[in-house]
């Protein structure tokens, strides 16, 4: 089947859907899941290496699976996933933090640590001999202004709000300076505000340079913020393009089940999702 919005029959390896094996992270014939149970089967998928990539698709579709596995979180089961050219589950674990972040879904934080400690751990891939430098404290501290959590820093994390700890969260993968940064459902259980505010500052980070890879719920999000997105179904990618390409009412039928139409949002032309119920017409 072709996949709707699909560009991998396109030729350019750095294309999304064909992966490049020397730069980036791709997957190849990626097999995966949880103990003897296969998730995703035979997945091969590159990452853009600049911009915002969204991860789409319905509840148990192989999202946090597929980012897991991504990030080494997860073993493979067959096939590999590969960072920039080496085969990420056989790189020493030092060398894969200093290059990759993840942020898993309901991250938990040690009772008690504060803001400024939490954040210093992000530090831990790049010191020697577990020595703090002033380097460290000045990349901890622009990483806290970066996030809005300066004024935080003495407060423990586990006493924050759900939008300041998930900000806190961010901050300490920003203090771990990688290229690469994955995010499985940062908005989720956030009320509006915290959404965007989490939103707007992935856009900060795409704007300086870091790669994002994001798995989200809300397509309007997905639409707005990402350049690159990924609709999963049933542990397979049925599409990856720009938003406009991917987005449709036809995909959003094939992969939620669910009637939709489809319009340009009025401000950014963005595709604008409106749901249709079983008494619309």
């Amino acid at each position: 089947m072709t996949a709707l919005g699909d560009t991998s029959s396109q030729t350019d390896a750095a294309t999304p859907g064909i992966p490049d094996p020397h730069r980036g992270l791709s997957a190849r014939a990626l097999r995966a899941g949880y103990a003897a149970r296969t998730i995703i089967g035979g997945l091969d998928l590159a990452i853009p290496a600049r911009g915002i990539t969204a991860l789409i698709g319905p509840n148990a579709c192989g999202k946090s699976t597929l980012l897991g596995t991504l990030a080494r979180l997860l073993p493979v089961q067959g096939g590999s996933v590969l960072l920039d050219g080496d085969a990420i589950h056989s790189l020493p674990t030092r060398d894969v933090a200093r290059r990759l972040g993840i942020l898993p879904q309901s991250p938990v934080a040690p009772e008690g640590i504060t803001v400024a400690e939490l954040v210093t751990r992000g530090r831990h891939p790049h010191r020697r001999f577990g020595v703090r430098t002033p380097d460290d404290d000045e990349i901890v501290a622009q990483a806290l202004l970066r996030t809005g959590v300066a004024d935080l820093a003495t407060r423990a994390v586990d006493t924050l709000s759900g939008g300041q700890r998930q900000r806190v969260w961010i901050a300490m993968a920003l203090a771990q300076q990688t290229p690469l940064l994955l995010l499985d459902e940062p908005t989720s259980a956030l009320d509006v505000a915290h959404q965007i505010e989490v939103l707007d500052l992935l856009a900060d980070l795409d704007a300086a340079g870091t790669t994002v890879v994001v798995v989200l719920h809300d397509l309007a999000h997905a639409a707005r913020y990402a350049s690159t997105v990924i609709a999963m179904k049933d542990g397979a990618v049925v599409a990856v393009g720009p938003p406009r390409a991917v987005i449709t009412a036809e995909l959003v039928a094939e992969v939620f089940g669910v009637r939709a139409r489809v319009i340009a949002d009025p401000d950014t032309g963005a595709p604008l999702v409106l749901v249709r119920g079983r008494h619309d017409s």
